[in-house]
């Protein structure tokens, strides 16, 4: 019969991982490059999964990216200069460049605390961990605006994107928001509905922790509050020639609790036997296809 009603919406964030991001992944007026080309794929597929019931229900997916890249390039650029690295580092296979941008992303993201004195060298900048939650912020306060402020929040995490978003989460949920951070249901983290992360680099935040931690709790235990229906989830996505990305539910119990894994093939005859694959899921057939699968139930308890 199909819904003649409104629909609700479901807000998505979608977190970019390691290296040197294109600025383009914040720009929706590029299809093929905003938030990794993937918004079309799941578009479709999401619209394939809800045809027989509501033809235009794919309008009702708004993606927002945290770009988070800003905050760090301008150090990164800085030592790569002072470091002469392109005269001084070979190229090797295109990866020079790659991998230095993904160390420095890594090690400068770690939170450091006490805070550091002026006079301090050994201890780093715990601003930076700051800044790319702020960043996290302002992308939640734009899909409240976009959806509603109770919209079902959808985080989508690549790489170290996936680790930044369940740091993000856990504390939220811990009730430890950044500076200038909203106050609605959404921007709180009370809808959270799902993640979806792939190419993960969680399990090395994880060993920060005594057995390894305790992931945050996906969905929020809060979201039956606005939708009494919804069963939401945890997927990962992980390719054994992804030497940047690992599975994640065997980290310990509670993690296999949360988390549904599976292994994908991602990247063609170029990318997909090596490191290169890292980069390859957002255009991931399985990858869209099992996430639009999961929005599409999401969307079916909302609506």
């Amino acid at each position: 019969l199909g819904y003649a009603h409104m629909t609700q919406k479901i807000a998505i964030a979608v977190v970019h991982g390691i290296g040197k991001t294109n600025p383009s992944f914040k720009d929706e007026n590029d299809p093929k490059k905003f938030v990794g080309g993937i918004a079309p794929r799941l578009k479709k597929a999401f619209a394939k999964e809800l045809e027989p019931i509501s033809p235009q229900a794919d309008e009702d997916l708004i993606f927002e990216p945290v770009y988070w890249a800003d905050v760090l390039q301008d150090f990164q650029d800085e030592l790569y200069n002072r470091l002469n690295i392109r005269d001084r580092v070979s190229q090797f296979f295109g990866l020079r460049d790659f991998i230095f941008h993904s160390l420095a992303d890594s090690v400068a993201y770690q939170p450091t605390f006490p805070q550091p004195s002026s006079e301090d060298g050994g201890v780093g900048d715990p601003n930076i961990y700051r800044n790319v939650h702020e960043v996290f912020a302002w992308t939640l306060n734009r899909l409240s605006r976009r959806t509603g402020t109770d919209a079902p929040l959808c985080i989508i995490g690549h790489s170290m994107g996936a680790a930044i978003a369940t740091n993000y989460i856990w504390d939220a949920q811990k009730n430890r928001f950044p500076p200038n951070s909203g106050d609605t249901p959404l921007e709180n983290v009370e809808t959270l509905s799902a993640l979806y992360t792939f190419g993960s680099q969680i399990p090395f935040w994880a060993m920060r922790f005594s057995n390894f931690g305790t992931p945050p709790q996906i969905p929020s235990p809060t979201v039956t509050t606005y939708y009494p229906n919804l069963t939401g989830e945890w997927l990962n996505f992980y390719d054994r020639h992804d030497l940047l990305g690992y599975p994640i539910r065997d980290i310990n119990d509670t993690y296999r609790q949360l988390v549904t894994e599976q292994e994908v093939s991602v990247g063609g005859l170029l990318k997909g036997w090596n490191t290169l694959s890292h980069n390859e899921y957002w255009t991931s057939t399985d990858v869209t296809h099992a996430i639009a699968r999961s929005l599409a139930r999401i969307w079916k308890q909302i609506n």
